[in-house]
């Protein structure tokens, strides 16, 4: 038996990653039987056949997390790219990306990319972040800024990249790692927004212990796992700082009177925007429930 790591599945073919190099398998069928898929990132035992030299998989070990949309499996980091011009920065789907990658249980890292372009608002929306204690670092490619310090948040994980098409995640991937070759993506004129490049979910290795995956990142931002609009607080770091100091412990930081998150946006100390962004997905799940 050998062990691996799943870098690539294509047409009913997994491409594991061992010792003695990438190895073509097949999944046996007793996993079809229990209902069992194996994912890229899944750590597997295979056999080699003597008959066709092909691996066949014989066991999936324990996963430490298991993400859907991209399928993969033991994930730890989450890197959200979002560029600072060209497609403009989108706080609502960073924040939304931040909810999702909390809700999957990932270490995250906010990566504010091109920031060459306008470094003012840069560094602005990255003391937000800092501040909302999250690990935010700027990056460009075209100025080399902050590609080592990416490579060393790296380290030690199978990290997946999320973000808009056109903010520069394969250029960040193609910048750490020459031997990547990932097609990067066009802005659209009529749109400002990107195309999308990556078709399949691939492990690229950066070394023997650490990989990023190469995918669209969250194709679904969908809320329905907080069925309750008022468990969205805990998703977001600086307003869960002020859990308790409300007038009423039920508060959601809406129209409640003696709210001290608003009292803190009121008085610069939270991010009137973020706090924006939230009551907009406060009224989304509120609304989920009244259809429901």
């Amino acid at each position: 038996m050998i062990e691996g790591t799943i870098v690539k599945g294509i047409g009913g073919f997994y491409y594991v990653r061992t010792e003695k190099g990438i190895i073509q398998s097949r999944a046996r069928g007793n996993f079809r039987e229990t209902n069992i898929t194996p994912l890229v990132g899944d750590k597997v035992s295979i056999r080699i056949s003597a008959e066709d030299n092909n691996g066949y998989i014989e066991e999936i070990f324990d996963r430490k997390t298991e993400l859907l949309r991209p399928p993969v499996a033991n994930v730890t980091q989450a890197v959200i790219v979002s560029s600072i011009r060209n497609p403009d920065l989108n706080t609502w789907l960073l924040d939304r990306m931040l909810v999702m990658a909390d809700e999957q249980g990932l270490d995250v890292l906010i990566c504010i990319n091109k920031c060459e372009i306008d470094r003012e608002y840069a560094e602005f929306v990255g003391s937000i972040y800092k501040n909302a204690g999250y690990k935010t670092i700027l990056t460009s490619v075209k100025e080399n800024e902050g590609l080592e310090e990416l490579k060393d948040f790296l380290e030690n994980h199978i990290s997946v990249f999320a973000g808009p098409s056109g903010v520069g995640k394969s250029s960040l991937l193609n910048s750490i790692n020459t031997n990547y070759d990932l097609e990067i993506g066009k802005i659209s004129l009529k749109t400002s927004r990107g195309k999308h490049t990556t078709r399949h979910v691939e492990l690229l290795e950066l070394n023997k212990n650490s990989f990023v995956l190469d995918s669209p990142g969250f194709s679904s931002l969908s809320l329905d796992f907080i069925e309750d609009e008022i468990d969205l607080k805990h998703y977001f770091k600086d307003i869960e700082e002020y859990n308790g100091q409300c007038k009423f412990s039920s508060c959601i930081h809406l129209n409640e009177p003696g709210c001290a998150v608003k009292k803190a946006v009121e008085s610069n100390k939270l991010s009137e925007e973020r706090y924006k962004n939230y009551i907009m997905m406060i009224n989304e799940i509120k609304n989920r429930k009244r259809r429901y």
